[in-house]
């Protein structure tokens, strides 16, 4: 009897610290292969969306743009007792008359200020370097001394290469349909079939889109099942309100920088404003773009200057705090709950994983879904 812990301790290869090390190695080798599977799938993803970028993105406005429009099917066919089809061709009548109207008055100035502002864009640059060799032909002494730096150059080299593969990512539309006629081609083909996806899309019935979800589940255990289907709806409601909030922010703000940009006499007002205010889509793309174009081309346009440079920064301030201030309060409230900080990092970590800018337009709605998750599951299943 008294040989039996004996030979019990003989029989254990390791002390209890040493069990407890190589448990702690375990773990941590365990979290390390879930952080590469996930990071091998994000990047797997990634490729993949970017290969299928040019089926996906129509498909994705299409299915957004019926998110927002069902509700406004759902009041004509309960107010005014249409049916289905008859109620998506008065909302694609109305569209055609308000887009037709428009486009009738801002057509032409618009087309005019875009052959404009490109034939101008060469002479833009030509003005920026003549002023900076007349004003300070010091520092292009330094720089063409310091370039002549074999490792100055190489970094000056390395860093032209990221402000193109920020291009790559920010503007994948433009990379994309810069192929000449067969890309310019493609991309209108891509346009022309949202309204066909639209109009299949709000033809189905149903307002809830995930209302046979749980059917298709059976596998998965009752609470398991719930707290997916909650997620997916709660996604598609985060998906629906932003952007119906953004485009609307969007809208606003372009029309009201277009305004100002136009009172003061900046060169090309109401192109730029529509355009920054559509960019704006995407959380602080259009404020970074529209500085980086409105300010250099504020000073450098005939009878421009400093004096001009204040007035655009006070239209952009403006903006800014109405935006700030009365439309996101208003339009969005807190519907995602994210840090400013957290919505930067977003778009770029989203932007590069999906390599493009389908990206960085889906990052806000991704991350709001993956903070819901990470809390129901704090709260359901790490709760102590």
């Amino acid at each position: 009897m008294s040989g039996a812990p004996e030979s019990s301790s003989r029989s254990s290869l390791l002390t209890a610290s040493q069990r407890r090390t190589v448990g702690f190695a375990l773990t941590l080798a365990a979290v390390f292969g879930a952080l590469a599977l996930v990071i091998t799938g994000f990047i797997a993803l990634g490729h993949m969306v970017s290969f299928f970028s040019s089926v996906l993105w129509p498909l994705a406005v299409a299915g957004v743009l019926a998110l927002m429009l069902r509700p406004v099917v759902d009041l004509l066919i309960a107010r005014l007792r249409l049916r289905r089809i008859t109620a998506v061709v008065v909302i694609y009548g109305t569209a055609l008359l308000i887009c037709g109207g428009t486009l009738l008055l801002l057509l032409p100035p618009l087309v005019d200020q875009v052959l404009d502002f490109i034939g101008y864009a060469p002479t833009l640059g030509d003005q920026a370097s003549l002023y900076i060799e007349t004003h300070y032909p010091d520092w292009v002494t330094f720089a063409q001394r310091q370039l002549a730096n074999p490792i100055v150059r190489q970094i000056a080299e390395n860093l032209g290469g990221e402000v193109q593969n920020l291009v790559k990512y920010t503007l994948p539309s433009l990379r994309s349909a810069g192929g000449g006629l067969l890309g310019v081609g493609a991309f209108a083909a891509h346009l022309a079939i949202i309204p066909v996806y639209l109009f299949f899309f709000l033809l189905s019935e149903g307002g809830d889109p995930t209302k046979n979800l749980p059917d298709h589940l059976p596998f998965l255990k009752p609470a398991l099942r719930e707290d997916l289907v909650f997620l997916v709806r709660e996604f598609i409601g985060i998906v629906a309100s932003f952007f119906r909030g953004q485009m609307l922010i969007g809208l606003i703000m372009g029309a009201l920088l277009a305004l100002g940009f136009s009172i003061i006499g900046l060169k090309f007002g109401l192109f730029i404003g529509l355009c920054v205010g559509v960019l704006n889509i995407v959380p602080y793309l259009g404020s970074m773009i529209g500085i980086a174009i409105t300010l250099p081309l504020a000073f450098l346009q005939p009878e421009g200057g400093w004096k001009l440079v204040g007035l655009v920064v006070a239209v952009k301030i403006g903006v800014q705090l109405i935006e700030g201030w009365v439309l996101t309060p208003k339009i969005m409230g807190a519907r995602t709950g994210l840090h400013p900080v957290t919505i930067i990092v977003a778009i770029f970590f989203w932007g590069t994983a999906f390599d493009g800018i389908l990206g960085m337009v889906l990052a806000i709605p991704l991350t709001a879904f993956f903070v819901t998750a990470w809390r129901l599951a704090k709260h359901k299943y790490f709760a102590v």
